[in-house]
């Protein structure tokens, strides 16, 4: 038994080994960080950092399309890991955290104090989840509703984060 890993994730008890191997699962378990036991959704933070920092390297065109499409493709893909694993929103589901992390950093400068103050704002908010996020978090459902109060986190942070860089 891993201090890292569980032995089974959801109700389906899907292995490890099975959701890395299938690749809406992957990509839902944040290209595997959200195995952990741990803090899964901090570890999909991080996994977002360098999907972050590769999407610097481009305009902020390329960015935002490829923000969006993680969003809205984030949508289907919360949806069939929460199928799949037989629980709306299980906790390993970190997608949603790369996409509100992509959203809370568009149009900012790199720094590293930008990307850490990004970084805690996003997991502030979508861990405290004011409100609006926590009604759209218990009450919007399926992979919208998994997608929808980490979009929202995001924006949140953004905003705090536009007034502080």
């Amino acid at each position: 038994m891993s201090i890292f890993l569980r032995e089974h994730y959801g109700n389906s008890r899907l292995t490890a080994a099975q959701i890395v191997k299938d690749p809406t699962l992957f990509l839902a378990f944040g290209f595997g960080s959200g195995l952990s036991k741990a803090m899964p959704g901090t570890m999909g933070t991080i996994a977002a950092i360098p999907v972050y920092l590769a999407l610097l390297q481009t305009s902020n065109t390329i960015y935002l399309l490829a923000t969006l499409i993680s969003a809205g493709l984030g949508i289907w893909i919360c949806d069939q890991a929460a199928k799949k694993l037989d629980v709306h929103d299980f906790g390993g589901i970190v997608w949603d955290e790369i996409a509100g992390f992509l959203i809370t950093m568009f149009g900012i400068s790199y720094s590293w104090q930008s990307l850490l103050a990004g970084f805690v704002l996003f997991r502030f908010f979508d861990i405290v989840k004011p409100w609006p996020i926590k009604w759209l978090d218990r009450y919007v459902v399926g992979g919208f509703g998994i997608m929808l109060d980490d979009v929202v986190a995001g924006l949140f942070a953004a905003i705090v984060l536009r007034f502080w860089f």
